[in-house]
């Protein structure tokens, strides 16, 4: 029997974007409260650092994100002998279930070694607050089970797995934050959100989508404080900066092979460059 997961995302599939749309501006209203964890000011201001051209970021050809055999940051299961791997054996270790629990884990590692660096902050002139990272963490995920969805039934199986880790390590974060009264409530919101997020941005990459549906999504989830549709003119190069980063990062996953996914060997682009993703 397929996981609740694996329910949302057929479901997901079949969604056209005018559901994209309204389920976009429930997650607007509801960020009224999560933002209260961490208030950004009212009138925000976008300093796009000087260092970084965002009219030339992102355009670079896609390729697979795949990490190079001899990659220092590549995670391997211990390829045990003899007794040793017989016990581990018993014990499950190489059962489908444990790999697809420590793929998903490496998994979740790069999305959170991507936004909880400065360095995706300082480009797209984000304030760290809760609401930018749970955002940010949104969309990475976003783009793995996006990805997952395309191995079929496994990868949908892996994406539940993936999604479980996610949820434990939001639910952390909640209470990090200092909210711990009706954390279950909090918990509920931040699920609608999440789900209301995916679909809005399944929606904005169909090929019926308006050319700036990606970025306006974008903007609506990410930067907005105040429910508004569209971009403010002090934030529409980072808003399209991220837009394009996140279809090149789209694109270059799809190139990115199925070993390399379910085993988390992958990293998404290095923003810790101020060249990164540039022509």
């Amino acid at each position: 029997m397929l996981t609740r997961w694996s329910r949302a995302i057929s479901q997901f599939g079949r969604v056209n974007s005018e559901l994209g749309r309204q389920l976009c501006s429930l997650h607007c209203r509801d960020y009224s409260k999560v933002a209260a964890i961490a208030e950004p000011p009212a009138d925000k201001l976008y300093n796009v650092n000087d260092q970084v051209n965002l009219n030339k970021m992102f355009w670079s050809k896609p390729h697979s994100l795949a990490l190079a055999p001899d990659s220092q940051f590549r995670v391997e299961d211990p390829q045990y002998e003899g007794f040793k791997r017989a016990i581990f054996k018993l014990m499950l270790f190489y059962s489908k279930q444990s790999k697809s629990i420590r793929g998903a884990n490496v998994i979740y590692r790069r999305v959170v070694h991507q936004v909880d660096r400065p360095a995706i902050y300082d480009v797209f002139s984000l304030e760290k607050t809760f609401k930018t990272t749970f955002s940010l963490l949104v969309i990475h995920m976003w783009l793995c089970l996006r990805r997952l969805k395309q191995e079929g039934k496994e990868g949908v199986e892996l994406g539940q797995y993936l999604y479980e880790i996610y949820n434990h390590d939001v639910e952390l974060r909640v209470s990090k934050a200092g909210v711990n009264l009706l954390l279950i409530k909090w918990m509920k919101d931040l699920e609608k959100i999440f789900y209301g997020n995916i679909v809005a941005y399944d929606a904005a990459m169909l090929p019926e989508a308006k050319q700036d549906e990606l970025q306006n999504v974008i903007w609506r989830n990410v930067f907005s404080d105040d429910g508004t549709s569209t971009p403010s003119d002090a934030a529409l190069l980072p808003v399209q900066a991220m837009s394009r980063y996140v279809r090149r990062e789209s694109n270059c996953l799809s190139f990115t092979d199925k070993e390399a996914m379910f085993s988390g060997n992958f990293m998404f682009t290095s923003l810790g460059s101020t060249t990164a993703g540039t022509v």
